[in-house]
């Protein structure tokens, strides 16, 4: 007989459409993941991310703890 050690784990991956990938600070509101792309990036390349964006196929996403997003129901910040 085997004996398995499940790890439950605390942490949650957010995607833009979810409760609590918005970050509130008063009057500002900030998703918590996003992309920046370099001023040294080639154009072709930058269009190309873009494109990707605009059909879905790339795509921010935010790994948080638990904790954070227990927090920030009780502080009621979700958007």
């Amino acid at each position: 007989m085997s004996n398995f050690q499940v790890h439950k784990t605390s942490l949650r991956t957010l995607k833009k459409s979810d409760n609590g990938f918005q970050l509130k600070d008063g009057l500002i509101t900030a998703p918590r993941a996003g992309i920046e792309i370099s001023n040294r990036c080639p154009a072709n390349y930058k269009e190309l991310i873009l494109e990707c964006m605009r059909h879905g196929w790339l795509t921010p996403i935010a790994t948080v703890y638990d904790h954070e997003l227990t927090f920030a129901a009780l502080k009621d910040d979700y958007v």
